[in-house]
């Protein structure tokens, strides 16, 4: 043991940056799965308790005000159920902002689907006026108990009494309106009209469907207007955390191959280079797994260091991290599986680590005892006919045998050129990434946000009157009119989004990635959502329901939608007219001048609407993906650092072997500057075929995984955008020149060595 402890200490002397980068490699990789780790859970868990603490509801049916809804508690499955209440739509404005409510009548706060207090008090019968406001509308209005809201166009106001917390889709402006609950007298809409929800909660959650499916047939297809479902409302509470998960997932375990075969080919480098000294130890009586347990101990130790740094930092810094990656940790820390994943993470990075430094070091193991003699041939072998021909041109012999030294043997030089592909090609996937990113911040035309503002005017506004309000500013260079209605899909078992935007004349410039803009009659477009949920492609036609009524569109092109999880279908307003002829525009879409400021464009026609027009910058999903690009810095780190090991081993393996043709580089005249051109010119040849090959596959893989992600999200493919090649040209030279630049060193010192030491390396 004492002999086993005083040569890793000579090793680790010896090979202190190496055993360094190994740490904060480690430490990187095993950090990166944490936080995968903590945001799945903070993407499932806070959405999940609130379902649980609040016996929540797996489906709400809107419907008629004459439907008899009660009837719906009576149907097989069916545990419980929350309502039926009656509703109204209506809009409240607070501090000059506006949103669009469903105010719900109920005197005591229901036992299924129950609203959980976040602050302030349940509705009381003293006071008539007072209202309960849903947790993510509150934060829209920048309202809390004790505020006062107004409904614009009317003398009426409501108090705020409290703000509950709710498992049920969040409020989304323009898209979704806010649940705010009032007494049954207080439940009443502008227009007059009202209708009923009620909330099932199912003895199999798994039915959902077919619920929805009795409950439709047993009310008629007539009597419902809208249904959402718990997995809808579970999908868009984890949001953007479960994308931050899977990405930090999927970069950290291949951050994590990329670090074991760094280390594999460290060891492997490191045992050819020292064939001798393992002969002597075994000579002195170390064992076959003596020698097998010095490389395994000793690099175990390395990635034990780095894991437990790791584990630490995450765990000690936990909420203080600012931004969502703190909140998403600070959660995760007091979830039940917490303790667990902090443990079993850092020793699955380590075992793996492990068991691909115990391959490499069982070579070891198998060195003989008695040093047998090299081969007298140089281990490039011959040169080959185009390197003589090279030479007979007359070019420079340093980059000619550097080329040549750099793929002595075939699979050894593909396997090291592999190894440092590797990081390379998943740096080429963090900065497709993070150029995707950009392009929902500086193209979002492009990626289905064509208009920059939303205007929603009230009934008192007229549509020609609207129209020329909002074209009046400066800013705006077009007014696209539309509306939106909920349509339950074929079998009635799911509410999706039907889109009318723009006129024939005018139609509005929706981004496609298949297909053609529906242009006449009946034609629509619809996103990778609705496609998956109805399964169906670009070119068949769906019948849907709208209310009573039946509409059949032809869809002609998929768009990419990142609203809604793309379940929207949409088509020209004059197609909605022709099955609704009273159907009238009820928001404005608005494309602005290139660089206008949104913000200030809506305070302007907010400003000049009079009370009567309610203006909002449509949401850019790239918004809540801000995060992702300081991960990504991170990663590329953490790459970085792995590559920088593997380029280490590369160095030290070309170094040693170029020992063996320093003499004959010597006989034929070349200077000691030349034989150190010969290894930097190999190292660098190296690095070059690693960057082509990492660049020409990460690419189509970044590809490929961008738009799984988008496909899966509902947004649909299409999305990504790889590096441009100014920066892919810029990532490759930075590789080089940085490989070069690693090598001139040692090769500079072997290349001047005395001619005594090289015959004893060789000997």
């Amino acid at each position: 043991m004492r002999a086993t402890l005083r040569w890793a200490h000579a090793d680790l002397r010896t090979h202190r940056g190496e055993a360094l980068f190994i740490v904060l490699a480690t430490a990187g990789i095993v950090a990166s799965l944490l936080l995968a780790a903590a945001l799945f859970g903070y993407a499932t868990n806070p959405w999940q308790r609130v379902f649980t603490q609040s016996h929540g509801a797996h489906v709400w049916i809107h419907t008629g005000a004459s439907a008899d809804a009660g009837r719906l508690a009576r149907l097989d499955g069916v545990e419980s159920v929350a309502g039926p209440y009656r509703t109204a739509s209506a809009t409240v404005e607070s501090r000059g902002t506006r949103a669009s409510v469903e105010l719900r009548g109920a005197v005591e706060p229901p036992v299924t689907g129950r609203p959980l207090l976040v602050s302030g008090h349940w509705l009381d019968q003293a006071r008539p006026d007072g209202v309960v406001l849903e947790e993510s509308l509150a934060r829209a209005l920048w309202a809390e108990p004790g505020d006062t809201l107004t409904v614009p166009g009317t003398t009426r106001t409501l108090t705020v009494l409290g703000v509950t917390d709710s498992a049920e889709p969040r409020y989304r402006p323009g898209e979704r309106s806010g649940v705010v609950w009032a007494l049954p007298s207080a439940v009443r809409g502008a227009d007059g009209h009202t209708g009923q929800i009620i909330g099932l909660r199912l003895t199999d959650p798994g039915d959902t469907d077919y619920a929805v499916q009795r409950a439709v047939t047993t009310l008629g297809s007539g009597a419902v207007t809208q249904v959402s479902n718990w997995q809808q409302a579970r999908a868009e509470a984890q949001g953007d955390n479960r994308l931050l998960g899977q990405v930090l997932g999927l970069f950290g375990l291949g951050a994590l191959l990329a670090a074991a075969l760094a280390v594999h080919g460290a060891i492997g480098t490191r045992i050819r280079g020292h064939l001798r000294d393992i002969s002597v130890l075994k000579a002195i009586g170390f064992t076959p797994g003596q020698v097998v347990r010095i490389f395994l101990i000793q690099h175990v130790v390395y990635a034990s260091l780095g894991a437990l740094v790791a584990a630490t930092l995450t765990q000690a810094l936990g909420s203080r991290i600012p931004g969502r990656l703190g909140d998403a940790l600070g959660v995760w820390q007091g979830l039940p599986g917490h303790t667990a994943a902090l443990l079993a993470v850092p020793v699955a990075a380590v075992l793996f680590i492990g068991a691909t430094t115990g391959i490499a070091a069982w070579r070891a193991g198998r060195v003989p005892p008695v040093p047998v003699l090299r081969a007298a041939a140089p281990p490039a072998g011959r040169l080959s006919g185009v390197a003589r021909r090279a030479l007979g041109l007359r070019l420079p012999p340093a980059l000619v045998l550097g080329w040549h030294q750099a793929f002595p043997r075939r699979p050894r030089s593909l396997a090291t050129v592999a190894r440092l592909a590797l990081p390379l090609l998943l740096i080429v996937v963090a900065l497709s990434a993070w150029t995707t990113i950009d392009r929902f911040h500086s193209e979002p035309e492009r990626i289905g946000l064509a208009a920059a503002l939303t205007a929603h005017p009230d009934e008192s506004l007229g549509d020609p009157a609207a129209r020329a309000l909002l074209a009046r500013n400066a800013q705006v260079t077009a007014v696209h009119p539309g509306a939106e209605v909920a349509a339950l899909v074929p079998g009635q078992t799911a509410t999706i989004a039907l889109r009318g935007l723009g006129t024939h004349q005018d139609p509005y410039p929706f981004s496609l990635a298949e297909g053609r803009p529906a242009r006449g009659p009946d034609e629509a477009v619809a996103g990778q959502g609705l496609l998956d949920l109805l399964d169906v492609r670009v070119g068949d036609w769906v019948r849907m329901t709208v209310g009573a009524r039946p509409q059949i569109l032809h869809i002609v092109g998929r768009s990419i939608e990142p609203e809604n999880g793309g379940r929207v279908i949409s088509t020209s307003l004059d197609t909605l007219r022709e099955n609704d002829p009273e159907l009238r525009p009820t928001l404005y879409q608005l494309q602005l001048r290139p660089g206008a400021d949104p913000g200030k464009v809506a305070a302007e026609l907010t400003a000049a609407g009079h009370g009567h027009l309610d203006v909002h910058a449509v949401t850019n999903p790239a918004d809540g993906l801000s995060p992702l690009r300081g991960v990504v810095v991170g990663l590329i780190a953490v790459l970085a650092l792995i590559g920088l090991i593997e380029l280490l081993t590369a160095v030290g393996g070309t170094v040693r072997e170029g020992e063996r043709d320093l003499l004959a580089l010597k006989a034929i005249g070349l200077s000691p500057r030349q034989i150190t051109a010969v290894t930097v010119t190999a190292t660098t040849c190296t690095a070059l075929a690693a960057v082509l090959a990492g660049t020409a596959l990460g690419l189509p893989l970044a590809h490929w995984l961008i738009d799984v992600q988008g496909k899966s999200s509902g947004i649909g493919a299409g999305i990504a955008r790889g590096p441009s090649p100014l920066l892919l040209s810029l990532f490759g030279l930075a590789a080089v020149l940085g490989a070069a630049a690693l090598a001139a060193l040692p090769a500079g010192r072997a290349a001047r060595r005395r001619l005594a030491d090289t015959l004893s390396a060789v000997a």
